[in-house]
């Protein structure tokens, strides 16, 4: 399928504003205008204090079209790119209130964000999605404009739109899956919409109840009550990239695919289950990070994706506090809190990356599972930061601080946590007859570490403890919580952090 499929418009690089076949000019940057529009601006600012701090669109001398101006404003010392992914998307907001179909977005190049451009760009494409179930229900509200026409004063223009498209397509399919409804994009329908996605990495599709609960039996316990019903039974969609010459590194990606989260036994309550749909937008993320993996084609990258799909339902056969449940690693996991299944679901396949990484000697790999695991996460970093954790090898590689630099540079920023001892002690079994503890009975935002103990279970749970710095086979890992950076619903998903994990490890 056309990487054309994967965008919410056409996208195309205009040189040239009169005669362009536009109707409109979005402006976003006062110190880029075209010089016909000089003079105009001015003449507002001499009677509009608030000319460049708000919104505004109006009619100028010598341009055919009409002007959005959706300004950046100043920024002081402790802004970053995000505000020119912010102005592009209010200037779209206005373009379609306005009901114009072909707007032409003027591309700031800006000397502080050497990214702007790119940021720019892509900030324009995100507000212009449109969610799959309208797409699907309406076919003629498929598309918010016809054409986004974009003018990028750089000699390297062609390039940078070609890496928006590029970028763009992988967080359209993050987006889909990840904001799709519960039953839009229950397990057995993301199953379905990964298969058309694809057409250079192999896919295998694990759904068999009784192999599940055989060597996925953490993933299977939190399957096990929506596993009575047909459209809602879990599934892990393993993913691979195999390079036309030999590898130079392997990154192994696992994503939390929990398609509603109603806390299980442990359920969610007090109105707070709205948006648990979001508890999949891992998965999402990851399946949009195959998706560029699959249009750039690296020549020497070997990248495995799981993509963990669960629904945590609640029912007879739901998995319950106090079970004891021996992981694929052989630890024996009891069960403190149903509503910890995040962990859960990934660990077994976490643990299974593990062994394919050692048993094919594949080479330098990284392992990643990446979740909306934690409200503690939000808490700690706020909305719109993810959270990195390397393990230890990682760390000593200076992972973390790598995504974050990535992040800050293409406005998905990052706060990097760090493993102490404390959160594994809180993991270890409490007395004869169990290995580990899954978590406690108390919210992750009234623990305190909430966010880093998750990760320490699931380097325990897995095995991954085994391979540290002075291991035969130390293994880098890297847990990346996008609890607060994923999109806060009911707002569309961001798709983070795609666009880090891109320049970290394939185009940096």
């Amino acid at each position: 399928m056309g990487i054309e499929k994967f965008v919410p418009c056409t996208l195309r690089l205009n040189k040239l504003m009169k005669g362009s076949g536009t109707d409109c000019v979005c402006v976003i940057d006062q110190d880029v205008l075209p010089t016909e529009l000089k003079a105009t601006f001015d003449e507002h600012r001499s009677f509009d204090k608030s000319f460049d701090s708000s919104i505004s669109c109006f009619r100028a001398a010598n341009v055919e079209q009409p002007v959005v101006y959706a300004p950046v404003g100043d920024l002081n010392d402790y802004d970053d790119v995000r505000s020119y992914q912010e102005a592009a998307k209010k200037s779209m907001q206005k373009v379609l209130k306005a009901g114009f179909n072909t707007p032409l977005l003027f591309v700031p190049k800006v000397k502080r964000f050497p990214q702007a451009e790119l940021c720019t760009v892509l900030g324009a494409l995100e507000q212009l999605y449109v969610p799959i179930h309208l797409r699907e229900a309406q076919p003629g509200k498929d598309t918010r404009v016809t054409t986004l026409n974009v003018q990028i004063d750089d000699p390297k223009a062609d390039e940078i739109l070609r890496e928006a498209l590029i970028l763009e397509a992988g967080r359209y399919v993050a987006r889909d899956i990840g904001g799709g409804d519960p039953e839009r994009m229950a397990p057995s329908q993301v199953e379905k919409y990964v298969k058309n996605l694809f057409d250079k990495l192999s896919m295998n599709v694990i759904s068999d109840s009784n192999t599940l609960q055989k060597d996925y039996p953490l993933f299977a316990a939190v399957n096990r009550a929506a596993d009575v019903v047909e459209r809602h039974r879990g599934r892990i969609i393993f993913l691979e990239y195999k390079p036309p010459k030999p590898a130079r590194k392997t990154l192994m990606l696992v994503g939390k695919g929990v398609t509603y989260d109603t806390g299980g036994a442990d359920i969610k309550a007090g109105g707070v289950m709205a948006g648990m749909s979001r508890d999949k937008c891992g998965a999402a993320a990851v399946a949009g990070f195959m998706k560029v993996v699959n249009e750039i084609k690296p020549e020497d990258i070997h990248v495995v994706a799981a993509l963990c799909m669960v629904r945590n339902s609640v029912g007879e056969e739901c998995y319950v506090a106090d079970e004891i449940i021996t992981s694929r690693a052989g630890l024996l996991v009891r069960i403190g809190n149903t509503d910890a299944e995040g962990r859960m679901c990934m660990t077994d396949a976490l643990c299974r990356m593990k062994e394919m990484a050692v048993e094919q000697s594949l080479p330098d790999p990284h392992l990643f599972t990446i979740a909306t695991l934690t409200g503690h996460a939000f808490i700690s970093a706020g909305e719109g930061q993810s959270i990195a954790i390397d393990n230890s090898v990682a760390h000593q590689a200076d992972h973390a601080r790598k995504l974050q630099a990535a992040g800050q540079t293409y406005g998905e920023p990052f706060e990097v946590s760090v493993l102490r001892p404390s959160d594994f002690a809180f993991n270890a079994g409490k007395v004869i007859g169990e290995d580990l503890v899954q978590a406690n009975n108390a919210p992750s935002v009234r623990t305190p570490r909430g966010h880093q103990v998750p990760a320490a279970f699931m380097i325990m749970a897995s095995g991954l403890d085994k391979h540290g710095i002075n291991a035969k086979v130390p293994l880098k890992y890297t847990h990346i919580d996008i609890a607060g950076s994923a999109g806060e619903y009911p707002a569309m998903p961001t798709a983070a952090p795609l666009v880090s994990l891109v320049k970290t490890h394939l185009l940096g």
